[in-house]
């Protein structure tokens, strides 16, 4: 099984990053933690990409790996760019329980928490997600608003 790698962007704010409880438990699920940098080159041979628009992601997609970008709306969007050579995939009819605030621009509609959009992707990618949610502040909360309690 590929690896997902998290390509995090330099000025997300740690701290209220939805992913970073996972840093010490990369290993255990597959995870590759990459800091964003345009120079940076990655090869995505066999890799797909989540993202707000696309094709959904199906099971189908289970022995490829997956990228995920993690920022501000703003600097997410800017870095999908830098991605295009994996096909984007999309998680369409899922809910966020992140109470997501922005004072200069408004989020997208289907806007997941990063941690949210990996859950939902391993568990259609058939990946453990035993303990996926540990450490997410908003865990039941998502887990029953998109019925998996």
């Amino acid at each position: 099984m590929r690896p997902a790698i998290l390509v995090i962007h330099p000025k997300e704010n740690r701290a209220k990053c939805s992913l970073e409880p996972l840093r010490t438990r990369a290993e255990q699920f597959g995870l590759v933690f990459v800091e964003f940098a345009r120079s940076r080159s990655i090869d995505l041979t066999d890799y797909v990409r989540l993202c707000v628009d696309g094709p959904a992601l199906s099971a189908a997609d289970s022995d490829r790996g997956l990228v995920v970008i993690d920022g501000s709306w703003r600097h997410a969007a800017a870095m999908q760019s830098s991605f295009a050579a994996a096909p984007p995939r999309s998680l369409i009819g899922y809910r966020t329980a992140y109470p997501r605030v922005s004072k200069l621009f408004q989020d997208p509609a289907a806007g997941l928490a990063s941690i949210e959009a990996l859950y939902i992707a391993y568990r259609i990618l058939g990946r453990p997600t035993d303990g996926l949610l540990n450490g997410y502040r908003w865990r039941d909360e998502f887990l029953t608003l998109n019925g998996w309690v």
